[in-house]
């Protein structure tokens, strides 16, 4: 397989997870929206467990970095697809970690959670997200 193939498949997981992370928000939002809140005492709560599971994505950045790195120094040697092979796993959990916000804010529509929050733990997991881009230099 190609750099550019591989290039072109990891762009479309990122597309793909990040459809994945965003949509039960969008439709938890559609669907129940305007429906009255369960536990509208625990908005609040919903909101700080959002804000606070940003920093678990923190541990996966790491790996993600190092599988980084050495998928660089793999490139146009034997080791280059188990590098790259190693960065896709380590990529997969960073970006499922990354996505713990928008379902969190998923799940706090239920709670009665407004818009601005909602939308703030949304973009919160979308700026994880990018981090995760695999750099031209990979390519």
């Amino acid at each position: 397989m190609t750099r550019g193939q591989i290039r072109r498949r990891f762009s479309f997981a990122w597309w793909w997870q990040l459809l994945l992370t965003l949509l039960p928000l969008l439709l938890a939002c559609v669907l129940f929206g305007n429906s009255d809140p369960l536990l509208p005492a625990l908005k609040m709560p919903f909101f700080i467990a959002g804000v606070a599971s940003m920093f678990v994505s923190l541990r996966f950045f790491g790996a993600y970095k190092r599988g980084l790195i050495a998928t660089q120094k793999a490139l146009d040697t034997p080791q280059e697809n188990d590098a790259w092979a190693e960065l896709t796993r380590a990529r997969r959990s960073a970006l499922l970690a990354s996505g713990l916000p928008a379902w969190i804010a998923a799940l706090a529509v239920f709670v009665g959670l407004e818009g601005v929050p909602l939308l703030l733990l949304a973009l919160s997991s979308l700026v994880l997200f990018y981090l995760y881009r695999i750099p031209r230099q990979l390519g």
